[in-house]
């Protein structure tokens, strides 16, 4: 029988959840318990990975129980972060679990900053070590096979969940071990050897051959499915798909024969025991180096020849055709494992108390809108008193009442201007005014530098996804940098609008400057700076005056009650968590609009009927106000002092209205300078977050890419010519010149047919140099050919070539060229007819050797000879 397939696992690079992790919960979660809890939590999740992933697993299953339970924690810890590209910037790579790499190294990998492309990949470890646990399965016992049938379906079922939803999780082209067509080829390939499987048991246990036959027939229906599937021979053996599907038909007909036996169908045994024959004989021939079939082949054979003579000899049954037998049924009795978290048997969420992030956006939105409801009604509040401030000063009430003298500084005037100077006067309104501009440029200096960084990143991406064009595959930094983009765009129009207000203020300051630069004035300075007029005395104790203190005396007592609202109004406090947990529970889903403004009604509504009919009697009381002004005016003795006196007094009453105000803005435009200023270092952060993950996953990337233009092939394939591709003869190793074919004869040896080492280069004696001359006749040729001399130690070039016909080898010295007649002087030797055996040229005495052929140092001292003259021809 052949293997079970088994899947390898991927490889995944190390990374660090500890510090994006920490930065989130340090600034979503405030310091405390809660917090430090939290942190521990990520200290757990990144030694879980390292424990999953950092590390080789046995294939137990204990180490599939790490693995499920990453899993798990990773499926319960993504709803609680922000884990999508531009938030967290935690970037996972993986390599393609079936390619090996090359001669230049590396191999397929990819790198995303998605929680979902993680999980794809833990849950196909997870499914792969699952195959290979169930393959090393003792199948000859009954615990051995279930085991290897429950991991089976597991990796089954594992499979088929990558490919349902591994495009989504990613949102681009996977590799090609974790794409829907290879997972979903595996996920059949598990289901095949659990159905196989379950047949080994059913065959141990001696079940039914109708009910082997049926679950036997259903395994090679799971294998052909899976074989129809299979379009990447690389990572997944089709031959095994074949083979299996063949032995799985063969044992079902097997089975099948022995049924069809028990019914007295004879010819219908023999025909399937055929059929079975001619499966296990494909195998055999098409799949021998996958599978093993001998034993199944023989026990075929022998059931064959047996009814085979029964049959001739004693029932002479017709044999049909087999596809005229009727069909053999099937039995699936596995299916593929649901992959529904958690699927560890001991999990526990270590982020248990942290709430999804769904609830936590919610919040964040609740809390907005709470916001804008508080400042809406505190708003209306302010506007009502500013209205009612502003009227009472354009008729100079309450000073009016109390200038009946007109000689003295009235009292309101007086608490008035204490209450400037215990405020810091003029000059802590000039010191703040002073500093909202160095805010302001801070701030904008912060932004701008956190989008120059987009800029550059987003540049430099631009450049490499035009150089390398449908290459550069990951996502486009514009497309990434949407959000943070749009955020900034936000971050640039609060401060222009904080600039205008700013402005706005600086205006009315200026307006009221010298007023209040007045009521800072020690109170004889103050006094003496208003106009004095005649008594009015008379106008003490009149109805007019008390009705008017009274009307005055009602909208104090509404300017109060407001200022005590609006303290009630913003402590209101409602945890909305409670709420949106189960909603998010019970739908799916949570409708924050609507949970939101049903509970923002109900908190407030109270405090909006109050503010309603509060606003009503101030207006009818300011009605009442102005007409009883108008009578107490016509009372008052009108000359020019008079109405001097009374134009300064409205003038200070409006510039202390004015300052406190005015105040009130520009520390509230320093808080906000400065809480804006953390939110955008937070907003810098992220920027040069994303932007460091980006640049880290670019130059990844570009390693890639390197290394597979490397592997590319620069030219296309071409032919090599016959003579070069003819096999070397085995031999010491050759030098770095070829040497050209030889141009003489030579007579039969009995020397072996491989070529001698080749003799190192001539060597030239320089005494021999100055003795020999010039002009000295050529020495003649020898007669007969020396024996065979003995090689040097170590070889000096390639073996030669010989022609048909002449065994053995001569050898010429290193860099000789044939071709070069004509140069050097070199005589012309014309071709000549074969030699005799006897040989040509002729050879000198035996034991002699050439003359001009430098010698091995051992014949120099032998014959003890002066070296001869070197010629340019080579000598044999």
């Amino acid at each position: 029988m052949a293997a079970f397939i088994s899947v390898p696992l991927k490889k995944s690079s190390e990374v660090d959840l500890v510090k994006p992790l920490s930065k989130f919960v340090a600034a979503t979660y405030p310091s405390g318990e809660e917090q430090a809890e939290y942190l521990r939590a990520v200290e757990e999740l990144n030694k879980l990975r390292k424990s999953a992933l950092g590390r080789p697993l046995d294939k137990h299953e204990s180490s599939l129980e790490v693995l499920l339970r990453y899993y798990d924690q990773l499926c319960s810890v993504e709803p609680k972060f922000p884990f999508p590209e531009n938030q967290l910037c935690l970037t996972f790579t993986w390599k393609d679990a079936f390619d090996k790499g090359s001669l230049f190294g590396g191999s397929v990998k990819l790198a995303l900053a998605s929680l979902g492309y993680e999980k794809t990949c833990v849950l196909f470890n997870a499914a792969a070590l699952a195959s290979q646990i169930a393959a090393e399965q003792n199948l000859d016992n009954d615990e051995g096979l279930k085991a290897a049938a429950k991991y089976y379906q597991l990796a089954s079922g594992a499979f088929g969940h990558i490919k349902d939803t591994v495009l989504s999780a990613l949102n681009r082209e996977p590799t090609t071990d974790i794409s829907p067509e290879t997972v979903g080829t595996l996920s059949l390939i598990m289901l095949a050897q659990a159905q196989e499987v379950i047949f080994h048991k059913a065959t141990a246990d001696r079940m039914k051959d109708s009910v082997i036959a049926k679950l036997a027939n259903q395994a090679a229906d799971f294998y052909g499915d899976a074989f129809k599937q299979c379009h990447c021979k690389d990572s997944v053996p089709k031959e095994v798909l074949a083979a299996k599907q063949c032995i799985m038909q063969a044992n079902a007909e097997l089975h099948q024969s022995v049924l069809a036996k028990q019914k007295k169908r004879f010819g219908e045994e023999i025909s399937r025991l055929q059929h079975a024959a001619e499966l296990v004989a494909k195998v055999a021939s098409h799949y021998d180096e996958y599978v093993s079939v001998k034993d199944l082949g023989d026990k075929i054979n022998r059931a064959l020849v047996a009814a085979k003579k029964d049959n001739d000899f004693i029932y002479h049954d017709r044999v049909p055709e087999v596809k005229d037998l009727e069909p053999i049924g099937k039995a699936a009795l596995v299916k593929a494992t649901a992959v529904t978290p958690p699927i560890s048997q001991k999990f526990t969420d270590l982020f248990e108390k942290m709430v999804p992030m769904a609830v936590q956006q919610s919040m964040i939105v609740y809390d907005q809108r709470k916001a804008e409801r508080v400042n809406a009604m505190v708003g209306t509040m302010r506007e009502a008193t500013n209205l009612c401030n502003g009227v009472l000063a354009s008729l100079n009430l309450p000073a009016a009442l109390e200038d009946l003298s007109g000689d003295s500084v009235p009292q309101s005037i007086a608490e008035k201007s204490r209450s400037i100077v215990q405020q810091g006067g003029l000059q802590s309104v000039e010191q703040l005014i002073k500093d909202l501009p160095e805010l302001l440029t801070r701030n904008r200096e912060i932004l701008d530098e956190s989008l120059k960084m987009l800029d550059s990143e987003e540049s430099t991406d631009n450049e490499l996804r035009a150089k390398f064009s449908q290459r550069w595959n990951r996502t486009p930094s514009g497309d990434l940098y949407k959000p943070l983009r749009a955020e900034g765009a936000n971050f640039r129009s609060i401060l222009d609008k904080a600039v205008q207000a700013d402005q706005v203020v600086k205006d009315r300051f200026n307006t009221h400057c010298q007023m209040i630069a007045l009521l800072c004035k020690p109170e004889k300075e103050l006094s003496d700076a208003i106009p004095s007029a005649n008594p009015m005395k008379t106008l003490q104790g009149s109805e007019v005056v008390n009705v008017l203190r009274s009307q005055l005396n009602e909208l104090d007592r509404l300017k109060r009650e407001r200022e005590a609202w609006e303290s009630e109004i913003k402590g209101v406090n409602f945890d909305m968590r409670a709420k949106f947990l189960l909603a998010l529970a019970q739908s799916g889903a949570i409708n924050e609009e609507q949970l939101s403004s049903l509970q923002l009604e109900e908190m407030y509504a109270k405090y909006t009927a109050c503010i309603r009919e509060s606003l009503s009697t101030q207006e009818r009381v300011l009605g009442d106000v102005q007409t009883s002004h108008q009578e107490f005016s016509s009372l008052k003795q009108s000359n020019s002092e008079a109405n001097q006196r009374e134009e300064v007094l409205k003038k200070l009453a409006s510039a202390h209205d004015s300052y406190v105000e005015i105040s009130s803005n520009l520390r509230e435009g320093t808080k906000f300078y400065n809480d804006l200023t953390e939110i955008l270092l937070k907003f810098q952060n992220k920027c040069s977050d994303i932007v460091f993950a980006r640049k880290t996953e670019r130059d990844e990337l570009l390693k890639e890419l390197q290394q597979s233009i490397a592997r590319e092939p620069s030219a296309p394939s071409f032919s090599v010519p016959a003579y070069q591709s003819t096999p070397a003869v085995p031999g010491p190793a050759p030098g770095p010149t070829a040497a050209p074919r030889t141009v003489f004869a030579q007579q039969p040896t009995d020397q072996p047919s491989g070529p001698p080492a080749r003799p190192p280069p001539p060597t030239f004696a320089p005494q021999a140099a100055s003795t020999s001359s010039a002009g000295a006749p050529p020495v003649g040729p020898p007669a007969s050919n020396p024996p065979p001399m003995a090689p040097p130690a170590q070889a000096q070039g390639p073996p030669y070539p010989t022609y048909q016909g002449y065994p053995g080898h001569y050898q010429v010295p290193m860099g000789y060229n044939p071709y070069t007649y004509g140069q050097y002087n070199m005589p012309y030797v014309p071709y000549q007819m074969a030699a005799p055996p006897g040989g040509y040229p002729g050879a000198p005495p035996a034991g002699q050797p050439y003359p001009g052929y430098p010698q091995q140092p051992h014949q120099q001292q032998q014959q003890q000879q002066p070296p001869p003259q070197q010629t340019y021809y080579p000598q044999q």
